[in-house]
C-alpha cells in the first residue's frame, strides 16, 4: 500500500477515535450521558463504527457543564467527520443528505434514554411545574439533534410592521430538500404502511428509511386530553418557540367538532404558558396532513394573539362571553371568559351556524354538489384568569378563475407563496419555501445590476411584482436594497392573508361579516 494511503487510513482512524470522545464528553456536558454510563456510551459507539478498541484508552473521557455550549456549538462538526468516516468505510449505503440524516440519527441515538426514562424525568418537571417540565423536554429535544440546532439557526426571520401589526416572516431552511438518489431510492422501495404516517405513536425510535425520516432519538409523552390518550412532541423543524404538536395515539382523520374545542382547553389547562391550535378540517384550507388527528402549539405569542378586538358582540344566550370581530386581515371571532365550558358551548354555535351558512352576495357557499365548504380553524390560549378562543373562518370553494381557492393565496402572490394558508400563517407566521432564499440574492443583484428580470428563466416570475413596488422607492442600493425586499415580502404575506380572509376588510366585508353575526342570534 502506498505510504500516502497509509498515512490517510491513520489520519481518519485518528478522526474517529477523537470523534467518539468528543461526542461522549458532548453527551456528559448536555445530560444526555450520566459519567456511569461513559465506558458503555463508548464501547456502542465502537460498535457502530467497526472498531474494537479506544485509543488512549487509559485517558477517561470527562466533560463539565461549564463546556456543554463550546460542545453544542462543535456538534454539527462531530457529526460531519463521523458521518464522512462512514461514507469512506461504506457504512454509508450513500453519501448523501438523506442517507447522511439516516445514519446520524443512529449515531446520536447511542446518547438517549429509553422512552420510560424520559417520561419519568418529564413527569418529575412536571411536579415542580409544566414550565420547568416544557423547558427540560425542549432542551433534551434540541440535545438529541432530534431537533438541530445548527439547521435551524439558518432560517431567514424578519418582522413586518402593518396597519394589522407586525407579522413574522420566515424563510424555512432547516428542512432540508431531498437529493436526487434518495427520490430515486424511494421510487423503487418497497411501500410501508408502518408508520401510517409521521405522526404515529410507532415513530418513537423508528430507523427510517428513504422515504421516512429516522425517529431513533424522537421521544413522546404520553397526555390525556378529553378521555384520550394523545402523545406530546416537539416539531424537529420548530418554525417558532418550543413548537409543538399533540397528536391522537390512533390513526384516524382530523375533524373540527365540539370534542375539538375540549381538546384544545384541555391541553391548555395542563399547560397554560402554552398555546394551542388545529388547522382546519378540509382540503385548501386544512394543513399537510389531515390524515391523522393533531394540534399545535407552543410557547409564543403569534401577531394575531396581539391584535385586538375591533367591533365586539354579544351572542344571545351568551352574554357572560365576551365575543368580538379581531382587526386582522382573516376572518376571525375571538371568544374570552373565565369559564371554558361556556367558551367551548358558545364555540359549538358559531361552528354550526357557520357549516350551514350561505350568502350569495358575499361569495360564501355552505356547500356546492354536496361538497362542504365553510370550517374553522381555532386556537386556544390563557390569558391571565381568562380564556381565549379565536374562530378563524375558513372557506374552500374554487372557481375557474380560483382553481386552487377563492379564498387562497391569489396567482398574482404565487412567485412568494402558492401553499396553502395553514394554522400558523393563519396566526401571522409566513412560512415561506427555502427557493427564496437563494432567488431574492439573486434577484438583489439583478435590481442593483439594472437587468431585465423578465428575461430570467428563474426570477422572471418576480418581475411584475417588482416593477410594482420599486417606483416607492428613492434610494435603491446595495446598502437598501436587502431590507426593501424583505419589507415587499413582508407585505405580500398580508396580501397573502387578506385573500385567504372569507371578508375583506372593506365597508362591503364588513356589512357581511355583520350578516353572519346577525344569523348568530336568530
Amino acid at each position: 500500500m502506498p505510504p500516502g494511503r497509509n498515512r490517510r487510513r491513520r489520519n481518519e482512524g485518528k478522526m474517529i477515535q477523537n470523534s467518539i470522545r468528543d461526542l461522549v464528553r458532548y453527551g456528559l456536558a448536555t445530560g444526555l450521558v450520566e459519567p456511569e454510563d461513559t465506558i458503555y456510551t463508548t464501547n456502542r459507539l465502537l460498535e457502530l463504527f467497526g472498531l474494537e478498541e479506544l485509543a488512549e484508552a487509559d485517558t477517561p473521557i470527562t466533560a463539565d457543564k461549564n463546556e456543554e455550549t463550546q460542545l453544542v456549538g462543535k456538534l454539527e462538526a462531530i457529526l460531519k467527520d463521523m458521518l464522512d468516516y462512514a461514507a469512506k468505510t461504506g457504512l454509508l449505503e450513500n453519501n448523501s443528505v438523506v442517507y447522511r440524516d439516516l445514519f446520524d440519527t443512529r449515531i446520536m441515538s447511542v446518547l438517549v434514554a429509553r422512552p420510560s426514562e424520559i417520561i419519568r424525568k418529564f413527569r418529575e418537571c412536571y411536579a415542580d411545574s409544566p414550565e420547568t417540565a416544557t423547558e427540560y423536554f425542549y432542551k433534551f429535544s434540541q440535545d438529541t439533534d432530534y431537533i438541530r440546532r445548527y439547521r435551524v439557526c439558518k432560517d431567514q426571520k424578519w418582522v413586518t410592521s402593518t396597519p394589522y401589526g407586525d407579522l413574522d416572516i420566515t424563510i424555512n431552511l432547516s428542512k432540508p430538500e431531498k437529493d436526487p438518489k434518495a427520490i430515486a431510492a424511494a421510487k423503487t422501495a418497497r411501500q410501508s404502511g408502518y408508520p401510517k404516517c409521521q405522526l404515529c405513536m410507532e415513530n418513537e425510535g423508528y430507523a427510517g428509511r428513504v422515504n421516512h425520516a429516522g425517529r431513533h432519538c424522537h421521544r413522546i409523552i404520553p397526555i390525556t386530553i378529553n378521555g384520550g390518550q394523545w402523545g406530546f412532541q416537539y416539531s424537529p423543524y420548530v418554525y417558532y418557540n418550543e413548537h409543538c404538536i399533540v397528536f391522537n395515539s390512533k390513526h384516524i382523520p382530523m375533524k373540527i367538532e365540539h370534542d375539538t374545542f375540549v381538546k384544545l382547553f384541555d391541553f391548555v389547562k395542563l399547560f397554560p404558558h402554552y398555546m394551542l391550535g388545529s388547522n382546519a378540517d378540509l382540503p385548501i384550507v386544512g394543513g399537510s396532513i389531515l390524515s391523522h388527528d393533531h394540534f399545535q402549539g407552543g410557547h409564543y405569542e403569534f401577531p394575531m394573539a396581539k391584535a385586538a378586538v375591533g367591533t365586539e358582540f354579544t351572542v344571545k344566550g351568551f352574554e357572560d362571553v365576551k365575543a368580538g370581530i379581531v382587526n386582522w386581515p382573516m376572518s376571525v371571532i375571538r371568544l374570552s371568559g373565565p369559564d371554558s365550558d361556556r367558551l367551548i358551548a358558545l364555540a359549538d354555535v358559531i361552528l354550526g351556524k357557520w357549516r350551514k351558512f350561505t350568502d350569495e352576495a358575499a361569495f360564501i357557499y355552505a356547500e356546492t354538489d354536496g361538497e362542504p365548504h365553510n370550517t374553522i380553524t381555532p386556537i386556544a390560549r390563557k390569558r391571565g384568569e381568562n380564556y381565549e378562543l379565536d374562530l378563524v373562518l375558513r372557506n374552500n370553494i374554487t372557481t375557474q378563475e380560483h382553481p386552487l381557492g377563492v379564498y387562497h393565496p391569489h396567482a398574482k402572490l404565487h412567485h412568494i407563496k402558492k401553499e396553502n394558508i395553514g394554522l400558523i400563517e393563519v396566526m401571522g407566521l409566513a412560512v415561506l419555501p427555502s427557493r427564496l432564499d437563494g432567488e431574492m440574492a439573486d434577484l438583489e443583484k439583478a435590481i442593483l445590476e439594472g437587468a431585465d428580470i423578465r428575461k430570467d428563466e428563474v426570477l422572471g416570475k418576480h418581475a411584475d411584482w417588482v416593477e410594482e413596488f420599486l417606483p416607492k422607492y428613492e434610494h435603491i442600493n446595495a446598502e437598501t436594497i436587502h431590507g426593501i425586499i424583505r419589507e415587499e415580502i413582508g407585505k405580500v404575506f398580508m396580501e397573502v392573508l387578506e385573500d385567504a380572509g372569507v371578508y375583506k376588510r372593506t365597508e362591503e366585508g364588513r356589512e357581511a361579516f355583520g350578516r353572519f353575526v346577525a344569523y348568530l342570534n336568530q
